[in-house]
């Protein structure tokens, strides 16, 4: 079994047999077990090295490394992986197993693959070809030393927006609303909760609300979002029941129809139909 100690002994070394290149932290790290690997003719971006006696497949930093797994590899050698992780322990704070997926059907492999990662305290990392993976490893050692800000964004350039401003965007999303409105609802009522509380005759009090403003205002501050399924029930099942003139002026009309349909009926085919 690998200590922890032994499983950092590769960063160690490596970091000493590179010291004349001035900042061995540019490098990544790879174990010589990677040679003759795809991936490598990939890094470009970033410098490597071979380090000997290194644990893992990739180093980026005293932190973060990578083992590599071709999911093709996996297939023939099921137990590759486990003994790899094993002799891994937990000697670094961020652990990628970063999967070459090079099969037609990598469901199922994928599958057994994410658990063991996941057991493992692995972050997994799936690849579609050679030049991916690369870039997840120059990835890695880029932002080695960057700020964990830059993962919040740039919030410097976002404008503050300020209540009226808030309130103004969600009113005047009601068709025939306008700004002017929302200033004249916002001076006499102060608050959108005080807004969204008023009756019709409240809004109808109110300067420039028209009938058809004050209606659609009150239908979107009382209407529910979703129709209740008793009412949506009762629209689709209910059907409209004539009214009296139209069943006294249907059953005439049947009643006049019926003798007339008889008679052609009895008089048989007609000429052209001979």
């Amino acid at each position: 079994m690998v200590s922890r100690k032994d499983a950092r002994k590769g960063w160690v070394k490596a970091k000493n047999a590179n010291a004349t290149t001035g900042n061995p932290s540019l490098a990544v790290w790879v174990s010589k077990r990677q040679t003759g690997n795809p991936l490598l003719r990939f890094i470009k971006n970033v410098r490597w090295e071979y380090a000997d006696d290194l644990v893992p497949d990739y180093q980026m930093g005293p932190s973060c490394v990578a083992l590599f797994l071709s999911l093709k590899y996996h297939l023939l050698h099921p137990q590759y992986i486990h003994l790899r992780i094993r002799e891994l322990q937990r000697a670094f704070r961020l652990r990628v197993l970063l999967v070459h997926v090079d099969v037609d059907d990598p469901v199922k492999p994928l599958a057994a693959i994410t658990k063991l990662a996941c057991l493992s305290d692995l972050t997994l990392f799936c690849a579609w070809s050679y030049e991916e993976c690369a870039r997840y490893i120059e990835t890695f050692k880029t932002y080695e030393t960057k700020p964990h800000d830059l993962l919040l964004g740039n919030k410097t350039n976002v404008p503050t927006e300020d209540y009226t401003t808030r309130v103004t965007q969600a009113l005047t999303q009601i068709r025939g609303v306008n700004r002017t409105d929302v200033l004249t609802l916002t001076a006499a009522f102060h608050t959108l909760k005080d807004i969204l509380q008023l009756t019709e005759e409240d809004l109808s009090g109110c300067p420039g609300l028209g009938p058809t403003k004050v209606k659609r205002l009150y239908d979107a501050f009382h209407t529910d979002f979703y129709p209740t399924a008793g009412a949506k029930g009762a629209t689709t099942t209910e059907k409209r029941k004539p009214t009296s003139g139209e069943a006294s002026s249907g059953a005439s009309g049947n009643k006049g129809q019926g003798p007339s349909k008889r008679r052609r009926e009895d008089q048989g085919p007609s000429s052209e139909q001979k």
